[in-house]
């Protein structure tokens, strides 16, 4: 099937108003306009067919999922550091069951799945061809680079290129291998891999060596090439890391902080890690202050202070806002912790064990339709990383967004030759 024609099906109704959130997402809130979007035809379905969710697994998989992380808001805002803000997060989370549900419905076989996997891939190259003529240039559709990293179209002020190009990348693999095959996989793999080591983002590289091996995995077919092909990924890797080294000042910088954690003192980690241990010191001693259901959604930075020693740098030099601190945890386990408590991370494994079973009660087929939306969800979710919050509305929304296609990508049925 050539790729003009499932773009052009993305580009036109029903996919269009889904699209929308991934296409706009570098420029703040202009992604809520495929929200809204989807929030009316997902009213208009419910008007017209108000018995929709008996005939489709994927919609009831996602209210289920949700149920489980909006209900840990939900919980958490009961006695809330600060109330009004944690009940507003948790309102503002509703909005992603329309969102989802619109996913599920709009995307209900298989033509329309490829479409929609097609368009974000063209989303991705036009962020990465922005990256590379700023890494060029030093200018981008964002502006001028940041000093330290290139932030592309998301601007200097706005640094989640490198994360969410990273969990996104299954998306733009898929395409070049549907397209190219293996030759495409590997030039696509390479061509963003440049984007993403200069981006700076730690957690986006190890995301996007976790979808490396994903990829390898799935074209190995056995452990013998898995090997063969994680060594050439590896050497490539390594060379693409070596040539970024002598030429970038930005990534040199980078590693040179990174390197830091082999120092031989605790300044060395602390350095390496950019401060996160504090944060982390903090949010354990919030857990504990607040153990069964947080400090409520979006309350970290607020009680903050407290649990932060006078002279911490966060609330002297980084702070969100004078004298608040570190915005969020900054790694997603603490984040459920200290914002929702022992009883928001039991929902989240409950949420997981559910997904991991419905995922493996689908065939094969299924689960192949699904395996870009399955990697990008997987990666953003590995635990052994730093994160951005979950719950806030920005890397939540492209979380809900993952979450909303992956459910309709198990759940499709057959080509349609939309």
């Amino acid at each position: 099937m050539p790729a003009t024609r499932p773009m052009a099906n993305a580009l036109r109704s029903p996919l269009l108003p889904f699209w929308l959130v991934i296409a706009l997402l570098p420029f703040g809130r202009s992604s809520e306009l495929g929200t809204l979007l989807c929030l009316l035809g997902t009213i208009l379905l419910f008007v017209r067919h108000p018995w929709a969710l008996r005939g489709h697994g994927g919609a009831r998989l996602l209210l289920a999922l949700l149920a489980c992380y909006i209900g840990a808001a939900l919980l958490s805002a009961l006695d809330a550091v600060v109330p009004g803000k944690s009940w507003g997060t948790t309102a503002g989370l509703l909005r992603y069951v329309p969102l989802g549900l619109y996913a599920c419905f709009a995307i209900r076989r298989e033509g329309k799945l490829h479409a929609m996997y097609f368009a974000v891939a063209v989303v991705i190259g036009v962020w990465v061809a922005d990256a590379w003529l700023q890494a060029l240039t030093g200018w981008s559709l964002g502006g001028h680079a940041e000093a330290e990293r290139i932030s592309g179209i998301f601007g200097a002020d706005n640094l989640k290129l490198g994360p969410t190009l990273a969990v996104l990348a299954p998306f733009a693999l898929w395409a070049a291998r549907e397209r190219w095959g293996r030759g495409g996989l590997v030039l696509c793999f390479l061509v963003m891999l440049g984007p993403v080591l200069l981006a700076g983002s730690r957690a986006g590289w190890l995301c996007y060596g976790l979808v490396a091996l994903a990829f390898a995995w799935r074209e190995a077919g056995s452990v013998r090439r898995f090997a063969l092909w994680c060594a050439l990924g590896a050497l490539l890797a390594a060379l693409a890391g070596g040539l970024a080294w002598r030429t970038s000042s930005r990534f040199q910088d980078r590693m040179e902080r990174t390197l830091a954690v082999f120092a031989d003192n605790p300044q060395g980690l602390d350095e390496a890690l950019t401060g996160r241990p504090a944060i982390w010191r903090a949010s354990a001693r919030m857990i504990a202050d607040h153990p069964w259901n947080g400090v409520g959604v979006r309350g970290f930075r607020y009680a903050y202070p407290d649990y932060a020693p006078g002279n911490d740098h966060f609330l002297v030099e980084e702070a969100c806002g004078v004298g608040e601190g570190a915005c969020h945890a900054h790694q997603l386990v603490l984040e459920v912790l200290s914002e929702t408590g022992t009883i928001g991370l039991v929902l989240w494994l409950a949420a997981t064990a559910w997904a991991l079973h419905a995922w493996r009660r689908q065939g094969p087929a299924a689960r192949a339709r699904a395996f870009p939306a399955s990697v990008a969800l997987a990666v953003m979710l590995f635990p052994l990383n730093t994160h951005l919050a979950f719950y806030s509305a920005w890397w939540g929304l492209l979380f809900a967004w993952l979450l909303g296609l992956w459910c309709a990508a198990l759940y499709v049925g057959g080509d349609d030759h939309a």
